[in-house]
């Protein structure tokens, strides 16, 4: 999860607000296998964690991000 949630910060903390930095957070208590496979798309997040900012990461990480 370091890879996924850490490349993100790297470039995208300075924009995120105070609740995503309270979603990400939580993300990072959860479970790193659960939430791969979340990311992965292999199961749906938990709405807890189905938030605006899961949406972002993972559409920085299928190259929607900076890249766009």
């Amino acid at each position: 999860m370091d890879l996924i949630l850490g490349g993100f910060v790297d470039a995208r903390v300075e924009t995120l607000d105070a609740e995503e930095l309270t979603q990400f957070e939580a993300l990072l208590d959860a479970d790193d296998d659960a939430a791969f496979r979340w990311f992965c798309g292999a199961e749906a997040p938990p709405p807890v964690h189905d938030t605006p900012l899961f949406k972002k990461i993972a559409a920085f990480h299928a190259h929607q991000g900076p890249f766009h």
